[in-house]
């Protein structure tokens, strides 16, 4: 244990707001972290979802009509899948279309998928967002008509099989998804034509810069291996089609920085005004050891133990108490958030051991070095002054 061990041992701390309010700034950290966390997470996943981290889209795509398909299997798609970072790639088809219930009409973008295979089987099935499901009036097992506008109107009659929270779409980006099949049919294609290629990369690479380098890494070799007679296409990501969502999600992390910053100095500046109620209590102590010839850096590192040891139980209080709220929460989605502000309709919790762990050391180093300025009142005691006194 050592003489600096055993002697902080013996020392008493009474500062008990000290280690509350360190508590609580660490249980807010890691809040703030697991909630930026979670945004982050949940966003980006229902953007892949929605349109792909990457899409490889002909250059000239008629959404309204649906002319100008690429092919299914063209020349450079085995090439694609030794691009690192790739996890699928999976072929879509749109085609805009008015829907219509009673008197509400309302336009919407319609994705077919091959992901798409719900276990109901009736004609036509269909998943839409629950903002059009509101407009509609509509739920599960509920039929709208959709007319799809080209060289001639086409009527076609969808069945709702689900209804799926949009995060990212307004009233004017509404999709709705269902099989390739029918999509292409509707297109007057077969089954060799589909509208675009949307691509999933690992999460190693779905940051802003990580997408666009992938991006121009796959339209590079999009255009290095196609055909002469296939249609040109170009490589956008998910970040340049959504803008204001990462320009959100940095905002995000920013505040986070910013609690982790101002919580780090609150629980600072408690622990240094009980390191110094500490030190005045013990002010005899440390003339008894300057007297039995103990350096003022020694008894600095008494006090520092001690005080790390209260940081240190603050910081266990807090981050269990914090990780016990995120469970929580990440379970029972117990605190809503309004989707038209928030993209969500709750708060978002993930847990990242790795960020808790680094915004853990940050603080306590932080705290650490701020307790060093009251180390330094050791110095101006004198041990004749203080013995004579105690």
């Amino acid at each position: 244990m050592g003489v600096t061990g055993f002697i902080s041992g013996k020392l008493r701390f009474r500062g008990r707001a000290a280690t509350v309010s360190i508590a609580l700034s660490f249980l807010v950290m890691i809040i703030a972290v697991s909630v930026s966390s979670g945004f982050r997470k949940e966003i980006r996943d229902a953007l892949s979802e929605a349109t792909g981290d990457v899409r490889l889209v002909p250059v000239t795509l008629d959404w309204l009509s649906g002319t100008a398909p690429i092919e299914r299997s063209p020349a450079y798609l085995p090439y694609l899948d030794s691009v690192a970072g790739i996890r699928s790639i999976s072929p879509v088809a749109y085609r805009a279309g008015i829907v219509k219930n009673g008197d509400v009409v309302h336009g919407v973008m319609f994705k077919g998928t091959e992901d798409f295979a719900p276990a109901d089987s009736v004609s036509l099935p269909v998943s839409i967002p629950s903002r059009l499901a509101a407009i509609l009036s509509v739920s599960q097992g509920d039929s709208f008509q959709t007319y799809f506008v080209g060289e001639r109107v086409k009527a076609r009659k969808f069945t709702v099989v689900s209804v799926y929270d949009d995060i990212t779409g307004t009233d004017d980006r509404l999709v709705v998804y269902g099989k390739l099949s029918d999509i292409q049919r509707v297109n007057d294609w077969d089954e060799t034509s589909v509208s675009a290629f949307e691509i999933i990369l690992d999460d190693a690479f779905r940051t802003e810069a990580g997408m666009a380098e992938k991006s121009r890494e796959i339209g590079a070799v999009a255009l290095l291996h196609s055909s002469d007679d296939e249609a040109s296409v170009v490589s956008v990501s998910s970040a340049h089609e959504n803008p204001q969502l990462f320009d959100w999600l940095s905002l995000i992390d920013f505040n986070a920085v910013v609690i982790l910053v101002l919580m780090t100095l609150v629980a600072g500046f408690n622990m240094i005004s009980g390191l110094l109620i500490l030190l005045f209590e013990n002010i005899s102590t440390i003339g008894i050891l300057k007297s039995l010839g103990m350096t003022d850096r020694s008894i600095a590192k008494v006090f520092l133990r001690r005080s790390s040891v209260i940081v240190l139980k603050g910081m266990l209080a807090g981050n269990v108490t914090a990780i016990a709220l995120c469970l929580l929460q990440s379970h029972t989605h117990a605190i809503a958030l309004d989707p038209a502000n928030y993209f969500i309709s709750f708060v978002p919790v993930r847990m990242d051991i790795m960020k808790i762990m680094a915004a853990d050391a940050a603080a306590y180093l932080l705290i650490m070095l701020l307790l060093l300025l009251p180390s330094m009142f050791i110095s101006k005691v004198d041990p004749a002054r203080t013995v004579r006194m105690s």
